[in-house]
């Protein structure tokens, strides 16, 4: 009897195991999470002040940036330039800063790719455009409304102008580390 019964459980077990799929072309569903966004480098840096802000930028999908960021990104424009009015580009605060808290590159098909050539600005970007740059004179360097020169001469530039190594002219176009 015990050996009917051990049968009758290898059997069932045997079963039971045979029927298990075991396939290795089963679909593996695998979920990615953003990480960083950088279309515009150090906007998130210097607008989000909270650590909680900074990570939530950077998994908020474009399409909501704007809603969830811009009036944040506002007050704090405000905070860095009280005296603030319009930019080099005539945009208000709130314009501006509706720009900014939608991290994408916005790229035109009739002028030449650029963050800022002196006549097109956030076009695109170039591997060597001083995005610093542009950003600080953007927030900081607007003209003055009676003069019409720069404001806060001292704020439109980190002082680094140019790569450490010359940039490829092939692909990967960047220079080998060091």
């Amino acid at each position: 009897m015990k050996t009917i019964k051990l049968l009758a459980f290898v059997i069932t077990a045997g079963v039971f195991a045979s029927s298990c799929n075991k396939s290795s072309d089963a679909v593996v569903t695998t979920y990615y999470q953003t990480q960083d966004q950088m279309g515009r480098p150090a906007i998130n840096t210097v607008f989000n002040v909270a650590a909680t802000d900074k990570d939530a930028f950077n998994v908020t999908p474009p399409s909501a940036q704007g809603a969830a960021f811009q009036a944040k990104f506002q007050a704090r424009l405000l905070a860095l330039y009280p005296g603030y009015t319009t930019n080099g580009l005539g945009l208000t605060a709130a314009g501006f800063t509706g720009v900014l808290a939608t991290d994408v590159l916005t790229a035109s098909t009739t002028a030449p790719t650029t963050f800022y050539d002196g006549t097109n600005v956030l076009t695109g970007r170039k591997l060597d455009d001083d995005v610093i740059d542009v950003e600080l004179t953007l927030i900081f360097g607007g003209p003055n409304a009676l003069t019409g020169a720069p404001m806060n001469v001292g704020l439109i530039s980190d002082h680094v102008n140019g790569n450490d190594k010359a940039f490829l002219a092939t692909f990967p176009y960047v220079a080998a580390p060091w």
